[in-house]
């Protein structure tokens, strides 16, 4: 049993890894660099703290500091990111699919993975329109707004009439749900032995993407996303009931 001094120091431990995760996670998709004065707006630290915390992450090279004293996410962080994404080991199947849907429908097309209560954008290929929505791989979204969140609530087996309904039609559309100048429709994607991974979306603005129009795209949206999930788990066990709806009936 640890005494009140090393319970003391495994405190000082977790505060000073939780305060070196926010410095990191101040990065934002579109930052290329932040001051030393930004870095500590963003995360709440005193600027000597922050400083001190940096130049730790620097040396294990995941920061690294320009000749003006701005600092940017170094190749430690960008490794992390790489070997999360291999993890799933789905790239060679998704960004076809993706490339596919996108060439169909002229909008964004976008793959999402569930980590706890958030969707990830694992793999995104942006559409070809001037004025489209634009999200980063990587970036963190809720799971209960969005057509991806509620597919991959879905077909996770979350209880409710609305799941239930997205069950049946094997897909969801959202209109406005997680911003109010966005729509977009999802289908889920399974894995090895069936299990779900994730959901394929397409996405765009409300302007453009009405619901009778998404609709129009559900047949293909599902049948690409059992051609890939065949391709993903095919090998193994039948494909689930819901899974296999192909159509869309009023």
């Amino acid at each position: 049993m640890k005494n009140k001094k090393d319970q003391e120091k495994d405190g000082d431990n977790v505060i000073a890894v939780s305060r070196a995760i926010g410095l990191l996670e101040s990065f934002l998709p579109d930052d290329e660099y932040l001051s030393l004065l930004e870095l500590s707006k963003r995360s709440g630290l005193h600027k000597s703290t922050v400083l001190r915390i940096a130049r730790t992450l620097a040396h294990h090279r995941y920061l690294v500091q320009r000749e003006d004293g701005a600092w940017r996410l170094g190749p430690a962080a960008g490794w992390l990111g790489a070997r999360y994404r291999s993890s799933f080991d789905v790239s060679a199947a998704v960004e076809p699919v993706l490339q596919e849907l996108s060439a169909l429908s002229s909008e964004s097309s976008t793959f999402f993975v569930q980590e706890g209560d958030a969707r990830i954008c694992l793999y995104r290929i942006e559409g070809p329109q001037a004025i489209r929505f634009h999200i980063s791989v990587g970036q963190v979204l809720p799971l209960e707004k969005g057509s991806p969140g509620k597919v991959i609530l879905a077909f996770s087996g979350a209880a409710g009439s609305q799941f239930d309904t997205i069950r049946r039609n094997g897909y969801y559309i959202s209109v406005g749900e997680r911003d109010k100048d966005v729509s977009s429709i999802s289908a889920p994607v399974y894995g090895v032995n069936w299990k779900l991974l994730g959901a394929i979306s397409i996405s765009g603005p409300s302007s453009r993407l009405s619901r009778p129009i998404l609709k129009g795209y559900a047949d293909t949206l599902i049948n690409k996303a059992n051609s890939l999930s065949l391709a993903l788990g095919g090998k193994h066990k039948g494909m689930p009931t819901q899974a296999m709806r192909t159509t869309w009936h009023p």
